[in-house]
């Protein structure tokens, strides 16, 4: 228990829960995720798949992204990383890491926050101002 009273749920059990989640579908079928490896005990690697929002340089388009849930997941953000290359403020342009300084849910994290969440914002990232009409590269290129 926290000091306010509520329960912690151990690491692998949250996770659990995340899986069973991401196999169900989430939303509108817009953002999915699952393991990476079901033989993986820690539950570690993972892939997340986000189709671009309408009305957006990004609309149509497929972005595969690998979260890696260390140990100390959910207490600490996993690291964010696409697969798909992307032009997005948030996105280093040489590695295709989210970078924390400029995507605050991940500077900002809360052990509430799911690698749902995570996907869920990034596809608002991508319909935001600041990277709605951002030139992408071509399809289907990754990093």
């Amino acid at each position: 228990m926290t000091s306010t009273g509520s329960v912690v749920v151990p690491r692998n059990f949250r996770l659990l829960e995340e899986l069973e989640r991401g196999e169900k579908g989430i939303g509108d079928g817009t953002v999915s995720y699952g393991m990476d490896d079901g033989d993986d005990l820690f539950m570690r690697s993972w892939t997340g798949t986000i189709i671009g929002p309408n009305h957006s340089a990004h609309e149509g388009r497929i972005y595969t992204v690998k979260l890696f849930c260390d140990k100390d997941y959910p207490d600490r953000p996993p690291s964010v990383k696409f697969h798909s290359r992307i032009n997005m403020t948030c996105v280093n342009q040489e590695n295709g890491m989210v970078d924390p300084r400029y995507f605050s849910m991940l500077a900002q994290w809360r052990r509430e926050y799911t690698m749902e969440s995570i996907l869920t914002e990034l596809k608002k990232e991508m319909a935001s101002p600041a990277n709605r009409k951002l030139q992408q590269p071509a399809e289907g290129s990754t990093f």
